[in-house]
């Protein structure tokens, strides 16, 4: 998409945010390892700063993303001044703030005019150098697509007292801390400079580098892309094309031995009864969403292949998916009369056989249809 006029003119520079960037950067970047080398931290720094920059990543993640940003869930107010803190104590601006850009960055995602860090810009920008410059000033304190958010006292609390709250958890947290130990320069160094750097990359990367790197199993519409090591960095936030696909869903990985920490959380907080509402995409549209991709994906293989009997192919390959569709349908439509019988007592156990005989046989259906199809789409991968 091309980039419009406004953008060949470089806006003006925050220079409050490169400070800030810079400074803790450079600090973090000579004063950590020359104390390392020279005075050494304890284990018991380190282990603070760990669990520092666990607490602010989590806030972001499970609080301002999943649960402000998206409302995958409802938390206790108690989680959710939690969260406050932790986001203010990371230091990415008020939820409020943060989630009004993340909801226009999915509403518009990759429009170089309209998303604020729009990975089609290159990686500069859509991890740090949107920050640098007042490149979407006009929108800043217009807060209108967050005004579900404005109802909340815990997040209006924090957008009031942001600056206040911030100033607080970076200088009194590591202050306290390393007075408490007798390591005051180690703490301020690993639990205030570093901690913070560390935690603003690993952020960013969901920006930048989750919309490069990567596989897109559910959809390819946007750069938005799945990937491992993106999500070891991001507290399981690296499952980012599935994410897009289904923003409203309170998981990134769906899988169980995914890495997703966000979500232990959350269910954690929903298992102690400090969360509720855990929103989940059925297991059926994200069956049809991976069938749709590797069909669209197939597809441009097949246009790119010099075969004789090319349309034949694509014809039916497309046969195939109808019919992978009406059994997935018809599979979880037994599945789910199923479930419900076992609900109501007053089916006889006679009707009850014969749904779950029907279930049986639909599953057997739908998974040999499944087979048919990944060899089909293997053919030409």
């Amino acid at each position: 998409m091309p980039i419009s006029p406004q953008y060949y003119k470089k806006p003006a520079i925050i220079w409050l945010n490169v400070s800030v960037f810079l400074i803790t950067f450079l600090v973090a970047a000579i004063g950590v390892p020359l104390y390392a080398y020279f005075q050494g931290f304890s284990s018991t720094t380190i282990i603070m700063a760990i669990v520092s920059l666990s607490f602010c990543e989590l806030s972001i993640t499970a609080g301002y993303h999943r649960l402000w940003s998206h409302k995958a869930y409802k938390a206790n107010p108690v989680v959710r001044f939690v969260y406050a803190i932790g986001g203010a104590f990371a230091v990415q601006n008020s939820a409020l703030h943060w989630c009004s850009d993340h909801r226009i960055h999915h509403q518009h995602v990759d429009d170089n005019d309209r998303d604020p860090y729009s990975a089609k810009r290159g990686f500069w920008y859509s991890h740090i150098g949107w920050m640098l410059r007042e490149h979407q000033a006009h929108r800043y304190h217009d807060y209108k697509n967050v005004s579900d958010m404005q109802k909340d006292k815990v997040v209006m609390w924090q957008h009031n007292h942001y600056l206040t709250l911030t100033l607080l958890t970076n200088f009194g947290i590591p202050i306290l801390f390393g007075l408490f130990i007798g390591e005051l320069w180690g703490s301020i160094l690993l639990v205030g400079f570093l901690r913070l750097v560390v935690s603003h990359h690993l952020t960013f990367f969901i920006n930048s580098l989750a919309h490069m790197w990567g596989s897109q199993p559910y959809s390819d519409k946007n750069t938005a892309k799945d990937s491992v090591v993106m999500a070891v960095l991001t507290f399981g936030e690296g499952y980012h094309n599935f994410h897009h696909a289904f923003q409203y869903d309170y998981r990134n990985a769906i899988k169980w031995w995914q890495y997703d920490p966000t979500k232990w959380l959350i269910q954690i907080l929903s298992f102690t009864g400090l969360a509720n509402g855990l929103k989940r995409i059925s297991e059926e549209k994200i069956a049809k969403a991976i069938a749709t991709q590797e069909l669209n994906k197939t597809k441009t293989k097949l246009t790119q292949l010099s075969l004789a009997n090319k349309e034949a192919i694509i014809e039916n390959l497309q046969e195939e998916y109808e019919q992978l569709v009406i059994k997935l349908n018809a599979y979880y439509s037994a599945k789910k009369a199923c479930l419900e019988s076992k609900k109501d007592q007053l089916i006889q156990n006679v009707e009850k056989s014969k749904l779950k005989q029907h279930y049986n046989e639909l599953k057997l259906s739908w998974t040999t249809q499944q087979q048919v199809w990944k060899n089909l789409v293997h053919q030409y991968a």
